[in-house]
Protein backbone atom coordinates (compact mmCIF):
# COMPACT_ATOMS: atom_id res chain seq x y z
CA UNK A 1 0.00 0.00 0.00
CA UNK A 2 1.18 3.39 -1.44
CA UNK A 3 1.20 6.55 1.33
CA UNK A 4 -0.49 9.30 -0.64
CA UNK A 5 2.30 12.52 -0.64
CA UNK A 6 2.40 15.50 -2.46
CA UNK A 7 5.95 17.28 -2.97
CA UNK A 8 7.35 20.61 -3.08
CA UNK A 9 8.77 20.82 -6.27
CA UNK A 10 9.64 24.71 -6.51
CA UNK A 11 12.66 25.80 -6.98
CA UNK A 12 14.04 22.04 -7.07
CA UNK A 13 16.33 20.48 -9.23
CA UNK A 14 14.27 17.85 -11.88
CA UNK A 15 15.39 15.91 -14.53
CA UNK A 16 13.38 15.01 -17.59
CA UNK A 17 14.27 11.81 -19.94
CA UNK A 18 13.13 11.93 -23.40
CA UNK A 19 11.70 14.82 -25.52
CA UNK A 20 8.53 13.83 -27.61
CA UNK A 21 5.10 14.58 -26.41
CA UNK A 22 4.84 12.55 -23.32
CA UNK A 23 8.32 14.29 -21.85
CA UNK A 24 6.40 17.54 -22.95
CA UNK A 25 3.33 17.37 -21.18
CA UNK A 26 5.88 16.65 -18.05
CA UNK A 27 7.39 19.68 -17.96
CA UNK A 28 4.93 21.20 -18.97
CA UNK A 29 3.60 20.17 -15.42
CA UNK A 30 6.78 20.98 -13.47
CA UNK A 31 7.41 23.90 -14.89
CA UNK A 32 4.09 24.65 -13.33
CA UNK A 33 5.03 24.21 -10.09
CA UNK A 34 8.39 26.19 -10.47
CA UNK A 35 10.77 23.50 -10.36
CA UNK A 36 13.90 23.94 -12.15
CA UNK A 37 13.81 21.68 -15.00
CA UNK A 38 16.63 19.88 -17.40
CA UNK A 39 16.05 17.69 -20.15
CA UNK A 40 18.09 15.17 -22.05
CA UNK A 41 17.12 13.88 -25.28
CA UNK A 42 18.28 13.76 -28.83
CA UNK A 43 15.64 15.72 -30.03
CA UNK A 44 12.88 17.73 -28.85
CA UNK A 45 8.98 18.97 -29.48
CA UNK A 46 9.23 22.48 -30.94
CA UNK A 47 7.22 23.37 -27.54
CA UNK A 48 9.99 22.05 -25.22
CA UNK A 49 12.33 24.10 -27.39
CA UNK A 50 10.65 27.65 -26.70
CA UNK A 51 10.50 26.72 -23.28
CA UNK A 52 14.42 26.10 -23.75
CA UNK A 53 14.72 29.73 -25.96
CA UNK A 54 12.42 31.45 -23.05
CA UNK A 55 14.79 30.55 -20.54
CA UNK A 56 12.59 28.19 -18.59
CA UNK A 57 14.44 25.28 -18.90
CA UNK A 58 18.10 23.63 -19.91
CA UNK A 59 18.65 21.19 -22.43
CA UNK A 60 21.15 18.98 -23.54
CA UNK A 61 20.50 17.61 -26.81
CA UNK A 62 22.32 13.90 -26.78
CA UNK A 63 21.72 10.84 -25.14
CA UNK A 64 21.27 10.16 -21.11
CA UNK A 65 24.55 9.01 -20.48
CA UNK A 66 25.12 6.70 -16.97
CA UNK A 67 24.87 9.22 -13.86
CA UNK A 68 22.77 11.85 -15.02
CA UNK A 69 20.33 11.66 -12.70
CA UNK A 70 22.86 12.27 -10.08
CA UNK A 71 22.18 16.06 -8.48
CA UNK A 72 18.33 15.81 -8.89
CA UNK A 73 15.54 15.24 -6.86
CA UNK A 74 12.84 14.00 -9.23
CA UNK A 75 13.59 12.46 -12.55
CA UNK A 76 10.97 11.43 -14.89
CA UNK A 77 12.56 9.07 -17.77
CA UNK A 78 9.84 9.33 -20.65
CA UNK A 79 11.78 7.77 -23.83
CA UNK A 80 10.05 5.11 -26.16
CA UNK A 81 13.16 3.25 -25.34
CA UNK A 82 13.06 0.32 -22.81
CA UNK A 83 16.93 -0.26 -22.33
CA UNK A 84 17.09 3.80 -21.68
CA UNK A 85 13.92 3.81 -19.31
CA UNK A 86 15.80 1.04 -17.42
CA UNK A 87 19.17 3.08 -17.11
CA UNK A 88 17.99 5.59 -15.59
CA UNK A 89 15.94 4.13 -13.37
CA UNK A 90 18.77 2.19 -12.62
CA UNK A 91 20.99 5.22 -11.94
CA UNK A 92 18.20 6.39 -9.62
CA UNK A 93 17.43 3.40 -7.28
CA UNK A 94 21.12 2.98 -6.59
CA UNK A 95 21.21 6.98 -5.64
CA UNK A 96 18.42 7.31 -3.65
CA UNK A 97 16.50 9.65 -5.86
CA UNK A 98 12.49 10.10 -6.79
CA UNK A 99 12.22 8.45 -10.11
CA UNK A 100 9.10 8.17 -12.42
CA UNK A 101 9.17 5.85 -15.71
CA UNK A 102 6.26 6.52 -17.68
CA UNK A 103 4.26 3.91 -18.21
CA UNK A 104 6.15 1.28 -16.45
CA UNK A 105 5.26 0.68 -12.85
CA UNK A 106 8.16 -1.24 -11.35
CA UNK A 107 10.11 1.06 -12.72
CA UNK A 108 8.96 3.73 -10.34
CA UNK A 109 9.43 4.46 -6.72
CA UNK A 110 6.87 6.74 -7.03
CA UNK A 111 3.48 7.92 -9.17
CA UNK A 112 2.59 11.13 -10.86
CA UNK A 113 -1.43 11.45 -10.28
CA UNK A 114 -3.55 13.40 -12.34
CA UNK A 115 -3.93 16.46 -11.23
CA UNK A 116 -7.08 19.32 -11.04
CA UNK A 117 -6.21 22.47 -9.38
CA UNK A 118 -8.06 25.44 -8.64
CA UNK A 119 -6.24 28.54 -7.58
CA UNK A 120 -5.09 27.03 -3.83
CA UNK A 121 -7.15 23.72 -3.96
CA UNK A 122 -5.23 20.66 -5.40
CA UNK A 123 -6.76 17.57 -6.15
CA UNK A 124 -4.33 14.46 -6.89
CA UNK A 125 -6.02 11.39 -8.76
CA UNK A 126 -3.75 8.20 -8.77
CA UNK A 127 -4.25 4.81 -10.06
CA UNK A 128 -0.84 3.30 -8.49
CA UNK A 129 0.22 3.51 -11.83
CA UNK A 130 -2.45 0.44 -12.50
CA UNK A 131 -4.84 2.55 -15.43
CA UNK A 132 -3.32 6.37 -16.24
CA UNK A 133 -6.60 6.38 -18.39
CA UNK A 134 -8.92 5.80 -15.53
CA UNK A 135 -7.55 8.42 -13.48
CA UNK A 136 -7.55 11.12 -16.51
CA UNK A 137 -11.21 10.15 -16.95
CA UNK A 138 -11.76 11.18 -13.08
CA UNK A 139 -10.08 14.29 -13.56
CA UNK A 140 -12.30 15.30 -16.44
CA UNK A 141 -15.04 14.34 -13.81
CA UNK A 142 -13.44 16.19 -11.00
CA UNK A 143 -12.60 19.16 -13.33
CA UNK A 144 -16.66 19.55 -14.01
CA UNK A 145 -17.75 19.06 -10.31
CA UNK A 146 -14.76 21.29 -9.16
CA UNK A 147 -15.83 24.67 -11.28
CA UNK A 148 -12.85 27.75 -11.70
CA UNK A 149 -14.92 29.63 -8.67
CA UNK A 150 -13.19 27.23 -6.01
CA UNK A 151 -10.20 29.12 -6.78
CA UNK A 152 -11.89 32.74 -5.31
CA UNK A 153 -13.44 30.74 -2.59
CA UNK A 154 -10.09 29.88 -1.27
CA UNK A 155 -9.06 33.37 -1.89
CA UNK A 156 -11.21 34.62 0.00
CA UNK A 157 -11.15 31.76 3.04
CA UNK A 158 -7.26 32.37 3.31
CA UNK A 159 -7.96 36.43 3.51
CA UNK A 160 -10.27 35.69 6.44
CA UNK A 161 -8.49 32.89 7.98
CA UNK A 162 -5.37 35.85 8.31
CA UNK A 163 -7.80 38.19 9.24
CA UNK A 164 -9.44 35.99 12.27
CA UNK A 165 -5.98 34.73 13.52
CA UNK A 166 -4.52 38.93 13.65
CA UNK A 167 -7.56 40.00 15.88
CA UNK A 168 -9.09 36.97 17.73
CA UNK A 169 -6.94 34.73 20.21
CA UNK A 170 -8.88 32.60 22.10
CA UNK A 171 -8.19 29.33 20.25
CA UNK A 172 -11.59 27.67 20.34
CA UNK A 173 -13.53 30.70 19.34
CA UNK A 174 -11.20 30.70 16.36
CA UNK A 175 -11.92 27.15 15.81
CA UNK A 176 -15.34 28.24 15.89
CA UNK A 177 -15.49 31.21 13.33
CA UNK A 178 -13.65 28.76 10.85
CA UNK A 179 -15.88 25.72 10.95
CA UNK A 180 -19.15 28.70 10.53
CA UNK A 181 -17.21 30.14 7.66
CA UNK A 182 -16.46 27.12 5.90
CA UNK A 183 -20.66 26.09 6.56
CA UNK A 184 -22.41 29.66 5.30
CA UNK A 185 -22.35 28.73 1.53
CA UNK A 186 -19.97 31.55 1.05
CA UNK A 187 -19.18 29.81 -2.03
CA UNK A 188 -23.18 29.77 -2.97
CA UNK A 189 -22.46 33.57 -3.06
CA UNK A 190 -19.49 33.44 -5.19
CA UNK A 191 -20.96 31.06 -8.06
CA UNK A 192 -24.25 33.27 -8.05
CA UNK A 193 -21.99 36.15 -7.86
CA UNK A 194 -23.79 37.97 -5.26
CA UNK A 195 -21.04 40.16 -3.41
CA UNK A 196 -23.66 41.66 -0.78
CA UNK A 197 -24.68 38.22 0.03
CA UNK A 198 -21.15 37.02 0.81
CA UNK A 199 -20.36 40.06 2.52
CA UNK A 200 -23.54 39.79 4.62
CA UNK A 201 -22.36 36.16 5.60
CA UNK A 202 -18.67 36.74 6.17
CA UNK A 203 -19.85 39.78 8.97
CA UNK A 204 -22.94 37.52 10.46
CA UNK A 205 -19.79 34.97 11.02
CA UNK A 206 -17.76 37.59 12.37
CA UNK A 207 -20.19 39.32 14.16
CA UNK A 208 -21.46 36.02 16.29
CA UNK A 209 -17.88 35.58 17.79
Amino acid sequence: MLYPLMLRLEGQPCLVVGGGQVAERKIESLLEVGARVTVISPEVTPAIQEWVQEGKLRSYLRGYQEGDAAGHFVVIAATDVSEVNEMVARDCFQRNILINTVDIPPLCNFYVPAVVRRGDLTIAISTNGASPAVAKRIRKKMEREFGEEYGEYLQVMKSLREQVLREVSDPEMRKDIFERLADVGLLDCIKAGDEQGLKERIAQCLSSS
